[in-house]
């Protein structure tokens, strides 16, 4: 996999997590310890994105 696609596939489950997040703080009864672990896991993949950008 060439390092253009690795990016654009990060960049597509890090949008992906976005609307993840933003619907699930739309919801009510939705476990903050889970929307917790969906913000972790997206600052995780802009990390990443951007290392490998640099």
């Amino acid at each position: 996999m060439s390092l253009s696609s690795h990016l654009e596939q990060l960049k597509k489950k890090h949008s992906t997590l976005s609307e993840k997040v933003e619907a699930a703080q739309r919801s009510p009864g939705i476990d903050d310890l889970h929307v917790a672990d969906l913000k972790k896991e997206k600052l995780r993949l802009k990390q990443e994105i951007t290392r490998l950008s640099s």
